[in-house]
């Protein structure tokens, strides 16, 4: 009788672990949908970016780039950027689709003038550097909710603001995270903070937002991003100038010829 007893204690016990992480569960993808919904309709929008790249060392080089975003709606969203300067990366460009459907693999390909090639980037390289910076292949494309799981974990003040907390887990096997958490504010859902663990489940990388402006009296965009390598030292800044909204921009101007006429 003892034995039932201390067995019908454990099944209590794990029922409500099973419900608590349940609620975990649905209450972060409702965080994640409703921060997804928040920066839905803005159409297209373009962008200049300054890259700037610090080694262990503190030195440092600076590069130039263009982007350019396409909402495609009930589908994912489209990302060009082409960078303008030096003139050792000018004309190198990352052509992006990324996809609602968890099953799909985002596609991504590669200009390089050096070789006047596009090469297209596999979904097993996508953990790959970007450029030499901080940020890979799968840190660039657009990110979808779809893509992941996710689950709450508590409320937090991060630096003044009150922030929901989200553990989420990638679909994709070939991601090279096994987990991000992210620190979004309470009162527009936009994230200052993501953690990034890479497939030993090691703290590999540090996301920073550091200040937003909203465009049109809805849409929020950051000012500067900082990721920081904690296992290289090496940090990448990226700075926002000159948003642009509702530019015109079609599916057009996102197809992969555009990437063969940079040649």
């Amino acid at each position: 009788m003892k034995l039932l007893s201390k067995l019908g204690v454990v099944a209590v016990v794990l029922s409500f672990s099973s419900a608590v992480a349940d609620d975990a569960s649905e209450k972060g993808l409702a965080i994640a949908k409703e921060a997804k919904g928040r920066d839905t309709g803005y159409q297209d929008f373009t962008v200049n970016v300054t890259m700037t790249l610090k080694n262990k060392q503190g030195q440092t080089s600076v590069r130039k780039m263009d982007v350019k975003t396409l909402e495609v709606p009930g589908t994912g969203e489209n990302a060009l950027i082409v960078f303008s300067a030096p003139a050792d990366t000018k004309g190198t460009a990352l052509l992006s689709y990324s996809y609602k459907d968890a099953a799909k693999d985002d596609d991504q390909w590669l200009f390089l003038p050096s070789v006047k090639r596009v090469k297209r980037i596999a979904s097993g390289n996508k953990t790959g550097s970007f450029v030499g910076s901080e940020f890979s292949y799968e840190d660039i494309s657009p990110q979808q909710v779809e893509k992941y799981t996710y689950k709450y974990l508590r409320d937090e003040v991060l630096a003044k603001v009150d922030c929901f907390v989200v553990e989420r887990y990638p679909v994709d096997k070939k991601s090279g995270y096994t987990k991000q958490v992210s620190w979004l504010d309470k009162a527009e859902y936009r994230p200052y903070k993501v953690e990034l663990y890479d497939r030993k489940d090691a703290k590999v990388k540090t996301l920073l937002i550091l200040g937003y402006d909203q465009y049109l009296g809805k849409f929020w965009r950051p000012k500067k991003s900082y990721m920081l390598n904690h296992q290289t030292g090496k940090s990448t800044t990226l700075e926002f100038e000159g948003y642009q909204f509702r530019t015109g921009l079609k599916a057009s101007d996102f197809d992969q010829s555009v990437l063969e006429k940079l040649q």
